[in-house]
């Protein structure tokens, strides 16, 4: 990783406002309002404006993938550290109902789920761990349920 990406990652600050002012998110409307200090979560939020709005007056669904798109890659490449590999390996999005006015997705990553993750690749194996995203709207309805997998493997 360069020196410039690692910036980006020495701090929970400095990864929420890169990732708040990256040019996918600010045309898309979506901002990342929390990101813990130990990188153990995220919240992330999508206003609906004019310029994100589809012709049925709803969030585009791209829009609502996209705004839960890296963060558990992102975040578990910070509680793992330089010495694995992380990527995302596959995603599906289900549209539960449409998705108007403010939507937030919460992202979690628990110090045990880190650790299942390092027992997994300790021995250089590549490990596979899911998630399930739901995206609310403002009454905490569920809009749609995003399913990630990532590939984690321990560096050679």
């Amino acid at each position: 990783m360069n020196r410039k990406i690692r910036q980006w990652f020495a701090s929970a600050s400095a990864l929420r406002g890169m990732l708040s002012t990256f040019a996918p998110y600010l045309g898309a409307g979506i901002k990342v309002t929390k990101v813990a200090e130990d990188f153990s979560a995220a919240t992330v939020e999508l206003r609906q404006h004019w310029y994100n709005t589809n012709y049925v007056g709803t969030h585009f669904g791209g829009s609502l993938y996209s705004m839960v798109d890296p963060h558990y890659m992102l975040l578990l490449m910070r509680r793992l550290g330089t010495g694995y590999i992380v990527w995302d390996k596959s995603a599906s999005i289900d549209f539960i109902r449409p998705g108007k006015g403010t939507v937030r997705a919460h992202f979690e990553l628990t110090d045990e789920r880190v650790e299942e993750i390092r027992r997994m690749t300790a021995e250089g194996d590549k490990y596979l761990p899911e998630w399930d995203i739901d995206i609310l709207d403002e009454s905490g309805e569920l809009v749609a349920r995003v399913h990630k997998v990532l590939y984690v493997r321990k560096k050679r």
